[in-house]
């Protein structure tokens, strides 16, 4: 089945691990069908919702390559919800509350003291048309809940979860609509699922119950449009925890600038989260078309998804050492070139590390104070060093002849010498970018210490 579909932040803030999860998930469901990934800015909470987070959000897919195929805003679409509105009131299936939210507190408490569910009571329901006019005429607009239809139990086979069963007689009939006239998420999210074309909605387990809902907003939508729309299918994935096992406030900072300002490539945080809830590895895969053929909603647990910075560290860092020079050379330091990148790629967790490894080639270098009989032995490889093809073989193969060292003893004063580090680079492919003016410098000033 060809899939259409959405991810529908509200531009109330940056993009946290989980909302990109959410949108790597949908954007894969709807690639690996062959069908379009959409972007709905969810922006009726005008009071909240800001432009510049509204950019954040399309910049942050872009850095992901997670790039929609059509893009819609609630705050454009007002006029449909009006019609849906219309539609429910004239089928009786929405209704005008007054009470405060004080009173609807004391109703819940009321509730609980007497060991019932904390579900609306459907008062309002009660009212006359007198009473409801009595209560305009002080000045009290009313706010709309969706009924519920108490006779039709809900259920959906659920891409994740499994078979899913409701009984809306323990749910409360949802708010749908302001005092101030504004919309609540409900009624707008299902008119567009349904304008839009969606055929599959994905999305964290915290909306299950909005699921439950909205699949008698879907019914009664498709009614009240003479059967037009198709209802899409539902999954819920399991939601983010923290590497400590419990649900954590750091992963919901954790967004793409902050991955950006640390240096991980987008790459792997798309490798991490594809698979991460799932029973497939989790592997520094950098071809995307590898996870999308593995992309499979039957492959997701129930349990919470472990997101571990060590992981994703591993991961980059992987990553790093499969990148060509092409793909990195616009963020390399000026003058190294693609052998100078082969040279130093194994040795780097993060691409702008790059830079500190370079120094060991343009200098200048740690020095380090050699015992006299290393001082000696760095002086004959000065006069040693003769430049060719493959100068650090050469050079080596020559001093341990002449002097009789080997191992240990043999490699790493040379490495000290030239480099100022005690690991690092392949010398081999490193002292060719030295130069052999530099490495004999280098040599001749740690000989004489």
């Amino acid at each position: 089945m060809t899939h259409v579909t959405r991810f529908a932040p509200s531009p109330t803030g940056r993009l946290h691990v989980g909302n990109i999860r959410t949108a790597l998930h949908n954007w894969m469901l709807a690639k690996q069908s062959g069908g379009r990934f959409l972007l709905r800015i969810d922006d009726t909470d005008a009071e909240r919702s800001r432009e510049d987070y509204v950019e954040a959000i399309r910049a942050d897919l872009e850095w992901l390559g997670l790039e929609p195929d059509g893009e819609a805003r609630q705050s454009q679409r007002l006029a449909l919800y009006e019609r849906a509105f219309a539609a429910l009131r004239e089928a009786g299936r929405v209704y005008p509350c007054y009470e405060t939210q004080q009173e609807l507190e004391l109703k819940r408490k009321i509730r609980l003291g007497r060991g019932l569910p904390p579900i609306y009571d459907r008062g309002a329901l009660e009212l006359s048309a007198a009473e409801r006019a009595a209560k305009e005429a002080e000045g009290i607009a009313p706010h709309w809940r969706f009924q519920l239809d108490h006779t039709a139990p809900i259920t959906w086979d659920d891409g994740v979860r499994g078979p899913q069963k409701f009984d809306p007689a323990q749910l409360s009939d949802p708010v749908i609509r302001r005092a101030d006239g504004s919309w609540l998420y409900m009624l707008p999210s299902a008119v567009d699922d349904l304008d839009m074309g969606i055929t599959q909605v994905l999305r964290g387990e915290d909306h299950v119950s909005n699921t439950a809902v909205q699949i008698q907003m879907f019914t009664a939508l498709i009614a009240a449009q003479d059967g037009a729309g198709q209802m899409p299918g539902f999954a819920h994935e399991a939601l983010l925890v923290g590497a400590e096992g419990k649900l954590s406030k750091r992963l919901g900072s954790l967004g793409c600038d902050a991955f950006r300002e640390r240096g991980f490539e987008p790459q792997a945080i798309v490798a991490l989260l594809a698979r991460l809830g799932t029973s497939l590895p989790v592997e520094p895969i950098a071809d995307r078309a590898v996870l999308l053929e593995s992309f499979d909603l039957a492959t997701f647990g129930r349990a919470p998804a472990r997101f571990d910075d060590a992981e994703l560290e591993r991961i980059n860092a992987a990553l790093v050492h499969q990148m060509d020079y092409a793909a990195v050379a616009a963020r390399l330091p000026e003058g190294m070139d693609e052998a100078g990148w082969h040279a130093i790629r194994p040795n780097l967790s993060r691409v702008s590390e790059a830079d500190e490894w370079w120094r060991l080639v343009t200098g200048p270098i740690d020095t380090r104070a050699f015992s006299e009989e290393d001082r000696a032995y760095l002086a004959e490889a000065a006069r040693s060093l003769a430049w060719g093809d493959d100068p650090w073989r050469a050079l080596t193969a020559t001093l341990k002849e002449t002097t009789g060292r080997k191992g240990k003893p043999l490699f790493l004063p040379l490495r000290q010498a030239l480099t100022g580090m005690d690991h690092g680079p392949d010398m081999g492919e490193l002292l060719p970018l030295i130069g052999e003016t530099r490495a004999r410098e280098r040599l001749e000033q740690a000989a004489q210490g």
